[in-house]
């Protein structure tokens, strides 16, 4: 696992994805970020000083793959560090990461029978991997990815990257709006109980996505989730 180090950056780029949603690029300061698909890092808008305590900071997904130079996360305004973000974080801004957390895709699965499920931004970690070479190792993986609507449905460039590295992946959206909420009842008719099942996403869905899928006679060791918050 990679080492977690403090990298100062600065922001390249910030994107208005949809009302409330922004999209971040970084560059490293100094050496390059060092993480592997899934993870997750620390962001803190407060100076950094050795000496003292590290900062308020936030979790957010990498959603770039390790090869990238530079990293992006999505974000949604949620609370009042998440708004200061909003209104703060431009073009030249600078800030401190802390990274790299988490073991998404280093735990033990299945890469012959992988379910993604995501919910809104939650699809953000599993983007790190579509978009690695790693990805061409999976095979007969299913995403279903959950939207509000057609107008927050914002990933079709890296999801046809994932395609490009594993032509047998599957692609399954709904939108709130139209179809309603993601059915893991229905998903799990499609793929059954010997896949390996990674949800992110609201801490709610995750909660009762993986307690159905353990109704469903499920192994605990096939629900791996994205949870930090």
């Amino acid at each position: 696992m990679p080492v977690i180090k403090k990298y100062l950056s600065e922001v390249i780029s910030v994107d208005k994805l949809a009302e409330n949603i922004y999209t971040v690029e970084f560059s490293p300061l100094g050496r390059g970020y060092k993480f592997l698909p899934g993870q997750f890092l620390h962001l803190a808008l407060d100076e950094y000083d050795p000496s003292e305590a590290w900062p308020d900071s936030r979790c957010f997904s990498m959603q770039t793959c390790p090869a990238e130079k530079t990293l992006k996360i999505t974000y949604s305004i949620k609370g009042e560090f998440t708004k200061r973000m909003a209104e703060s974080i431009m073009p030249g801004s600078k800030v401190w990461l802390k990274l790299p957390y988490g073991d998404l895709f280093v735990q033990e699965h299945n890469k012959q029978n992988s379910v993604f499920v995501a919910g809104g931004t939650g699809i953000t970690p599993f983007l790190s991997l579509f978009t690695d070479q790693s990805f061409s190792e999976y095979t007969n993986s299913k995403l279903y990815a959950g939207f509000r609507s057609k107008e927050f449905d914002l990933y079709d460039n890296q999801l046809q990257t994932a395609r490009k590295l594993s032509p047998s992946f599957q692609i399954i959206k709904f939108y709130e709006d139209e179809q309603g909420v993601i059915d893991i009842h229905q998903i799990f008719s499609e793929t059954g109980a010997n896949a390996t099942f990674f949800i992110s996403g609201p801490p709610l869905m995750i909660k009762n996505f993986s307690g159905a899928l353990k109704q469903q006679g499920v192994s605990e060791s096939h629900i791996i989730t994205d949870e930090w918050e």
